[in-house]
């Protein structure tokens, strides 16, 4: 293949650097993506990533821009409730119970969830149809050299690239960050996270649950229906060394200790997809811009899996990004557009990622005092409406 000459080159596959292409390339700019590792676009297929992502209400418009919300719309979970459980007594039964509805603030949910496989297909397939988009699977950035007027990126089949603006999205280890020469601040939790599917008799009702009692947050996230059944899709955090014992439970034995876990609040749950580890880190990049360069989601800022703020965090940056590109197109990837994206984005980026840490050390206390002042904390502040809503609309990053 020849060299290649565009507006953007997005480094990275995954959710958001596919949500990226697809919006830059809606709005008229020429878009290459690269991503090293071939796209896995199947449930069953060994390696595919049994995550879910939960799009709260600000990201539907976004997505609507970039052509895409009606591709995920016939596949997506309602997620009108968001219910937080203490269970950190002695006996880890619930003690803590309290239910956030979006009708206080929204005639919408606060948000929609579906699966990070299938997500990628629909966006591939979309991709597709998008002129202005081109996809290049198992490629790689290999090298990156800039200058004030473009960036020149070297791909691992030994192609070079020409482009007025590079944006990283090739995630916490991310190639052309480093190559850019950006710094990071990474915190370590020796936490890991199982991520996997399970049905259930009790319907979810449209609730997403987040049981705390120690070692990190159990999560159930309404999926549609598997099989016949209520489905949810959970991410179970705990320290390292619990994370690897349960991984290698029998099923049987597996199922027994996430019904205990879960306080069985839709019923006996049933393992319905493997099981997979994630790590668990938090990671702030000391700038999110270089010259010729934008990062953005997991290349900018990591959080563990609280309250679905990841990709929506992520979603901002790219509207952020998006909103400077179109009101000067010429000026795209020029340093005061950037400097203006990293001005807009850094400082929610570092509150939102220490409030996630916060909230994250609250979950993991083992010392039951601890456990219990938690409680009571819980149950004070969600207890009162004002500031019941105001959290609500934080977590959807609604400015009031």
């Amino acid at each position: 293949m020849g060299r290649l000459d565009c507006d953007i080159i997005v480094s990275g596959g995954g959710i958001a650097g596919l949500v990226a292409s697809c919006a830059f390339g809606a709005a008229g700019f020429k878009v290459i993506c690269v991503d090293p590792a071939p796209p896995i676009t199947e449930r069953e297929t060994e390696g595919s990533d049994l995550r879910t992502t939960a799009f709260l209400q600000p990201a539907q418009e976004f997505l609507n821009r970039a052509g895409l919300w009606s591709k995920f719309e016939a596949y997506a979970a309602d997620l009108q409730t968001m219910r937080i459980v203490d269970a950190g007594g002695a006996d880890h039964s619930p003690r803590v119970v309290k239910e956030f509805d979006a009708a206080d603030i929204s005639d919408n949910p606060f948000g929609w969830n579906l699966p990070n496989w299938l997500l990628r297909r629909e966006m591939l397939a979309h991709i597709k149809e998008l002129p202005s988009v081109t996809f290049l699977a198992g490629i790689g950035v290999k090298s990156l050299f800039t200058r004030e007027s473009e960036a020149r990126v070297g791909l691992t089949d030994g192609t070079n690239l020409r482009s007025r603006m590079v944006i990283a999205a090739d995630g916490r280890h991310s190639t052309v960050r480093e190559a850019a020469g950006i710094k990071v601040t990474t915190t370590r939790y020796g936490q890991k996270a199982l991520a996997f599917a399970v049905t259930h008799p009790t319907p979810h009702g449209n609730v997403s649950t987040e049981i705390h009692r120690s070692g990190g947050p159990f999560t159930l996230v309404p999926l549609p229906d598997h099989q016949g059944r209520p489905s949810s899709a959970i991410v179970w955090m705990e320290e390292g060394p619990e994370v690897k014992r349960l991984a290698a439970l029998k099923r049987g034995e597996f199922e027994e200790a996430m019904n205990q876990r879960s306080c069985q609040l839709f019923g006996p749950l049933s393992l319905a997809s493997r099981r997979t580890v994630w790590p668990i880190i938090s990671q702030v990049a000391e700038h999110m811009c270089a010259e010729r360069v934008a990062l953005v989601a997991e290349a900018a800022h990591v959080v563990p899996p609280i309250g679905a703020q990841g990709l929506n965090m992520s979603l901002g940056d790219m509207r952020v990004l998006l909103e400077l590109a179109e009101a000067a197109p010429d000026r795209l990837g020029d340093a005061d557009m950037l400097e203006t994206y990293h001005r807009r984005r850094h400082a929610e980026v570092k509150a939102r990622v220490a409030g996630i840490d916060l909230l994250n050390r609250a979950s993991m206390m083992r010392a039951q005092p601890l456990k219990d002042a938690r409680a009571l904390g819980l149950n004070a502040i969600y207890s009162l409406a004002p500031v019941r809503k105001t959290l609500m609309q934080l977590g959807l990053g609604v400015r009031g």
